[in-house]
Formats: structure tokens, C-alpha cells, sequence
């Protein structure tokens, strides 16, 4: 088989199960951030500086292109007889794919609010701290897959506040909500299909989660999220609770 093809099993098998195919900010992995960063730059520009219309055409756009990313994804491991359970779009990220759909049909505030409070953090993490280096080159369906759906997944809700889309604190219990209620079913789904969705039953196979392990050892590895959620979340609404609270200073 091409090795643009292989999935993670088939590398482990070939290369060994600790098999990396390039580090963490090398020059491959900074090559993509730049890429990544520059793509989401100026789709923002260009969506700020357009009318409602082209606004509308371009978010679109972007969520074809985040469906035609997954299931490019999806049909790659089928065709090549290597789909498992595991390859089901229930990570978080790719359960946000369908968030952007369920927004863009309808235009719904809770879901601009868990794109922003969540997607945005969890996409860009990802970016930053891969966890689909296992593959045999850079040059493979999973990686560029990996990457690309990733910086999509920054770029909608980054489209939203751009378009005006004001993010509220007050909004968080919603955002807890929906990532709390989604990760309990998911859990005990990983149970019975022995996969790892959300990263909530094996903690290897994500650098952080790693990091937690280390921390807080391999039974309770799952508690580190709640740090790190809390820590997320007042990244993204502290600018904006210092902006209401500079606007209601000048009213009074």
C-alpha cells in the first residue's frame, strides 16, 4: 500500500509503536502553523470586508469544505480496508463539524457560543500539540487531513465574531452543558467499542492527556480536564467580561 494511504495500525506495525513522523515544532510542524495561520488571516479579511451575501457564500464555503474534509477522511480508510470504530467523527472536534452545519442551516446562537467557548481553544491545541503524528510522513491522508479540518475548525467561529457575533459569559452553562452531556454517552460508547473519543478512556494517545497522566497518574488523568476547561474558558471571556465592564463604566 502507498504510504499516503496508511493508517495509524498499519504505521505502528511497520514502524514501531512509538513511530513519529516529524517532531513537535520542527520545521514540517511550523511550516504548517504558518500555513494555517496565514489561511485563517485572510479568509477572516476577506469575510470582514465583504457584504452579507459574500459573507454568507464564504461561511458556506467553509462548511463544504469541512464535511468534504471529513469524509475524504472517512472514505480513504474504507476504500483501503482499514475503517474501525475509531474513524466514527466522534472526537470533539469532529462532532464541532456538525455544530457548524446544525449554524449554518440555522443560525443558531448556541452553537456560535460552543464554537467560540470550545472550538476555537480545542482546535487550536490540536494544531499546536498534534496527536496524528503516528503516521509515516507528513504527506498522508491523515495527516492533511488532520491539519487542514483543524484550521477550518478555528476559522468558522473566528468568521462569526469577525462578522459581529458577540460572545457572552453568560452563555457558559450552555457551553458546559453540551460538552458535559456529549461526554458522557461517549464514554461509555468507547466502553463497549474499545476507542477512545474525547481522549476519556486511554490517555497515550494525546500529548496532553499524557502531560495530565504525569501529574496526576493514569486512574485520575481525567480530572486534568477540569483545570485545563476552566483555564480555556477564561482565555476566551475574560477580553470580553473587561470589555463590558470598561462599556458599563462609561455609561455610569
Amino acid at each position: 500500500m502507498n504510504d499516503f494511504w496508511k493508517s495509524y495500525d498499519i504505521t505502528a506495525l511497520e514502524y514501531g509503536v512509538n513511530y513519529q513522523c516529524y517532531p513537535l515544532y520542527g520545521r514540517i510542524h511550523l511550516t504548517e502553523l504558518a500555513l494555517s495561520l496565514i489561511f485563517i488571516l485572510s479568509a477572516a479579511l476577506w469575510y470582514r470586508h465583504s457584504g452579507p451575501k459574500q459573507r454568507r457564500r464564504i461561511l458556506v464555503g467553509v462548511t463544504v469544505l469541512l464535511l468534504l474534509d471529513e469524509a475524504a477522511l472517512l472514505l480513504g480508510m474504507a476504500l483501503t480496508g482499514q475503517w474501525n470504530w475509531s474513524y466514527l467523527p466522534l472526537h470533539l472536534c469532529s462532532i464541532h463539524v456538525f455544530v457548524c452545519l446544525y449554524n449554518t442551516l440555522f443560525d443558531q446562537n448556541w452553537c456560535k457560543e460552543e464554537l467560540y467557548a470550545l472550538c476555537i481553544p480545542g482546535a487550536a491545541l490540536a494544531l499546536l500539540c498534534p496527536s496524528w503524528l503516528d503516521v509515516p510522513s507528513w504527506w498522508t491522508l491523515i495527516n492533511l487531513h488532520s491539519v487542514s479540518i483543524h484550521a477550518l475548525l478555528v476559522l468558522y467561529p473566528v468568521l462569526l465574531v469577525v462578522g459581529g457575533y458577540r460572545p457572552s459569559p453568560r452563555r457558559v452553562p450552555q457551553v458546559l452543558a453540551f460538552l458535559f452531556g456529549t461526554a458522557l454517552p461517549i464514554y461509555f460508547l468507547n466502553k463497549s467499542l474499545y476507542t477512545n473519543f474525547y481522549f476519556l478512556n486511554n490517555p497515550t494517545a494525546n500529548v496532553i492527556t499524557c502531560a495530565f497522566t504525569r501529574f496526576l497518574g493514569e486512574p485520575y488523568y481525567i480530572l486534568g480536564f477540569l483545570p485545563a476547561i476552566a483555564a480555556a474558558l477564561a482565555v476566551m471571556y475574560l477580553p470580553w467580561a473587561a470589555k463590558n465592564f470598561t462599556e458599563n463604566r462609561r455609561k455610569h
